[in-house]
């Protein structure tokens, strides 16, 4: 029963070890070279950019399901509270 118990812990450390890796990166996918993909992005995601709080990364979300991807990253003006400023901020950092 030890012995098991030995093994089965040895077993998992091993696990977490090879797998923690590869959990790690699941959470890069919606970033491509550091830039946030504004058509995948979670509302966690979007929050990570400057000046997008909750309320904002949720209007990004909502005109995705009623408009469909953006075509192009400007298009994120067209969102209630991204104007000029805010997207001159966020325009190197985020990628369609």
């Amino acid at each position: 029963m030890k012995r098991f118990i030995l093994n089965s812990l040895a077993l998992s450390v091993v696990l977490s070890l090879f797998l923690s890796p590869l959990l790690a990166l699941q959470g890069q996918t919606k970033a491509v070279n550091g830039k946030v993909n504004i058509n995948t992005a979670s509302l966690e995601d979007l929050q990570k950019l400057p000046r997008i709080g909750a309320k904002i990364a949720q209007r990004i979300i909502d005109y995705r399901k009623q408009n469909g991807n953006f075509k192009k990253i400007e298009e994120l003006m067209k969102v209630k509270g991204i104007g000029e400023k805010v997207y001159a901020r966020l325009k190197d950092m985020i990628t369609i």
